[in-house]
């Protein structure tokens, strides 16, 4: 099987000088202990990288009814994994085997909106959408991403997508700490464009310049009362879920935007770097929008903190009745609707590490160790481009876990 070079086109990025631009530059404040409290929200839209990706299309798709628009970096149509870690891995982040078409997924919509499972895909009708692919991302294919633009054209919504900048696999922002073509930690990228103005532009109008300083709060809450079961990391979530709150939302009316970060991009591990650089709070003052910012972690079967968008903790992940779905709709009608959050008891849970173990070609879809695969000279977790080994080709042979994060053979 031939295999793609990653690096290709990140080295074909290197030289790329970033055009200048008139940003302002604001800090995310401290966060601040608290709760999701009712706001006046007028509006609610969501975003994500990635997995975040991912579990954002799958949000609006199922819960069209809760959101009126989706901005999206780098991922497939909705449930193109169809619960199968291999087909996540090779068909739906990469064209090494066969996926479901566009059309094959709409079908699967309108079945399961007939059950009831997911709202009616009429409801995505007119509802602005945004795509984006940076032309030197290498972890999700541009055809998977074109994917994603046919879906959601074909059930009517107003898609724009921008497929020509020269970014890697990252949120792309203004005020990124890593280069255009990198992919790299934190996973969030500076590029020479605005591309937030312009997801947020074309998601909810026109809007103000980015503030200076920032007005708001950064509130801390538990995502525990928010979880089925009262138990967030039971469902690979964090205890700490995060909302930022602009002055003038304390009194006035504002709209929503839940962003979902990306695998190796959660609160546990790089703590605030998204929440300062993605350049959302600064349009958020300035614009009257809070910003909900869940937050995934590790668990069995998630090394690597990714949103649920294959199946590795409920098979249910892509319907409304999903774990991680329900937690973060819970928290979206906690800040929108009247009342207090969902009444729930705290369990505690001890996660034992994972044996290594050896992976071969007739067990490899069906192993801890499965959620990896091999590019032409390295290794990377399932949703990123996190390097976990090095060796020259994929191979049939048997691999072995030796720790969190590197492979060797056997």
């Amino acid at each position: 099987m031939r295999l793609r070079n990653a690096l290709v086109a990140l080295a074909a990025a290197t030289g790329l000088a970033a055009a200048s631009l008139s940003i302002s530059l604001a800090a995310v404040p401290p966060p601040q202990p608290g709760t999701l409290t009712k706001y006046d929200i007028t509006g609610t839209y969501v975003s994500g990288v990635s997995s975040g990706g991912y579990l954002a299309n799958q949000l609006h798709v199922a819960y069209s009814s809760v959101f009126q628009g989706a901005g999206i970096f780098s991922a497939g149509a909705y449930d193109c994994a169809q619960n199968n870690v291999n087909t996540a891995l090779l068909a739906c982040m990469d064209t090494f085997q066969a996926r479901k078409t566009p059309a094959e997924l709409e079908q699967l919509t309108r079945n399961r909106a007939a059950t009831g499972s997911v709202d009616p895909p009429q409801n995505l009708s007119g509802d602005p959408v945004w795509l984006f692919h940076g032309s030197a991302d290498d972890t999700v294919a541009r055809v998977v991403n074109d994917d994603l633009a046919t879906y959601y054209r074909d059930f009517g919504a107003r898609v724009a997508y921008n497929n020509t900048t020269a970014a890697g696999h990252a949120w792309v922002s203004p005020i990124g700490p890593n280069a255009c073509g990198a992919t790299a930690s934190p996973y969030v990228n500076k590029c020479g464009t605005d591309v937030v103005r312009e997801m947020l532009a074309h998601l909810t109008g026109p809007v103000n310049a980015a503030a200076s300083t920032l007005s708001g709060k950064l509130v801390q809450f538990d995502q525990n009362a928010y979880a089925p079961g009262g138990n967030a990391a039971s469902i690979s979530m964090g205890r700490e879920g995060f909302a930022y709150v602009p002055r003038s939302c304390e009194t006035g009316p504002c709209k929503l935007m839940v962003t979902l970060h990306g695998c190796y991009q959660y609160f546990g591990l790089i703590g605030n770097a998204l929440m300062d650089k993605a350049y959302l709070n600064e349009y958020a003052d300035a614009n009257n929008v809070i910003v909900l910012y869940p937050q995934a972690t590790t668990m069995t079967g998630n090394p690597r903190g990714c949103w649920d968008w294959w199946g590795y903790q409920s098979a249910q992940y892509a319907l409304k009745t999903g774990p991680q779905m329900t937690a973060v709709v819970n928290m979206v009608k906690a800040l929108s609707a009247a009342g207090p959050p969902p009444t729930t008891t705290t369990t505690t849970t001890t996660t034992t590490p994972p044996t290594s173990e050896c992976v071969t070609a007739s067990n490899y879809a069906h192993t801890v160790a499965g959620r990896a695969y091999a590019t032409l000279g390295q290794t990377y977790a399932l949703g990123s481009h996190q390097p976990l080994g090095l060796w020259n080709t994929f191979t049939t042979s048997a691999i072995r876990q030796t720790s969190p994060n590197y492979w060797v053979k056997c």
